[in-house]
């Protein structure tokens, strides 16, 4: 996977926090590879179209529930299904606008799955190498990881 093909999660990911959630999410080193399993809650979503992959919003329950509390403006104080739909809507959200910056792969963004739990481990198609984002925001850790693979069109002879 190119680095390029990150960036707009990356920005995509800073914009949601800061306008949806007014949380500055501050962004840590990037490396090549899914990390150490996860705990907390991660919504998940697949990209298909002239590209295929994964992104993965990964948060911790701190998070989570903060990130929900404002979405929904109640404080939330337990991870319920009304949590998971937060996460799940904030990886939409953080796809959708990535997708749109990068037209060229006419991408399209399945419905996001939630995983929450200590130590889950998530696993990306073989053929794409992921990149990992941790960042740091006032509420606790949040990571994204994009995993994402030029499809090759067959060549046509004759």
């Amino acid at each position: 996977m190119q680095a390029e093909y990150i960036n707009p999660f990356i920005r995509s990911l800073r914009n949601t926090f800061q306008t949806m959630l007014a949380c500055e999410a501050h962004r840590g080193q990037l490396s090549v590879g899914l990390g150490a399993p996860t705990d907390g809650v991660s919504g998940v979503i697949g990209l298909s179209g002239k590209a295929r992959g994964t992104v993965v919003l990964n948060m911790s329950p701190q998070v989570a529930l903060k990130a929900a509390s404002v979405m929904l403006a109640e404080d939330v104080t337990e991870v319920n299904a009304d949590v998971l739909d937060a996460v799940g809507e904030l990886t939409n959200i953080i796809a959708g606008n990535a997708k749109a910056q990068l037209e060229q792969y006419d991408l399209r963004v399945s419905l996001p799955n939630v995983v929450t739990g200590n130590d889950h481990r998530l696993h990306l198609p073989s053929d794409v190498t992921p990149l990992c984002v941790p960042f740091d925001c006032p509420w606790g850790p949040i990571s994204l990881v994009v995993g994402l693979a030029v499809v090759q069109e067959p060549v046509h002879t004759g």
